[in-house]
């Protein structure tokens, strides 16, 4: 038998779709759930039918919600001064368990990146604009990643909402807790020392 039976290739063609899976983690990911107990794969199902069921985008800042407005975003006792701006929403998820940003949040839904054809037009910058447009934001914090994408995005973001007299800032960047400096490449170094602060 050469070929895949055609609901088995439907199946690997969508996991291919997630971002990081390539052929073969696709084909192994579809075999597992078609192999496996079936209750075990009616609960993924489920799952999966309930989360496209029940949840949305905020109308706001774009984050996963449960409905219109996200707890964020209804949150009165938010700072709505300041902005955190990144790329995708789980990111919000992470900063909200580290617990350090008590404003307000905008997903992007992405990152500028030429080579894949993703312009400003096809990201939620439109949207950013408007918000600090309407002086719902004193400060701007740009907290996209340190990759030629992120930095791309950021320094675009930062060009376009100069003009409008915003407080912006960049996350500071560089060597990550617990690592140790010889192990560290060049561009982190140099982000390191950038971002150092005095004591």
């Amino acid at each position: 038998m050469s070929e895949l039976p055609r609901s088995l290739t439907r199946l690997v063609r969508e996991f291919r779709r997630f971002p990081g899976i390539g052929p073969r983690t696709a084909q192994r990911l579809a075999f597992h759930v078609v192999t496996r107990p079936r209750s075990q794969s009616e609960g993924l199902a489920a799952a999966l039918t309930d989360a496209l069921a029940t949840l949305t985008v905020c109308s706001t800042c774009f984050c996963v919600s449960q409905g219109d407005l996200c707890p964020v975003c209804s949150d009165p006792d938010r700072d709505a001064s300041t902005l955190c701006v990144v790329e995708e929403a789980q990111e919000v998820f992470l900063l909200e368990k580290a617990g350090v940003f008590n404003g307000r949040y905008h997903v992007l839904g992405g990152a500028i990146s030429p080579l894949e054809g993703i312009g400003p037009d096809d990201l939620n910058v439109r949207q950013l604009v408007s918000r600090v447009e309407g002086r719902s934001a004193a400060e701007v914090i740009l907290a996209m990643d340190p990759d030629p994408e992120g930095e791309t995005t950021a320094t675009y973001l930062a060009d376009l909402l100069r003009p409008h007299r915003v407080k912006l800032c960049r996350i500071a960047l560089g060597l990550p807790s617990g690592s140790r400096l010889q192990y560290s490449d060049p561009a982190t170094l140099v982000a390191a020392f950038a971002g150092r602060r005095e004591m």
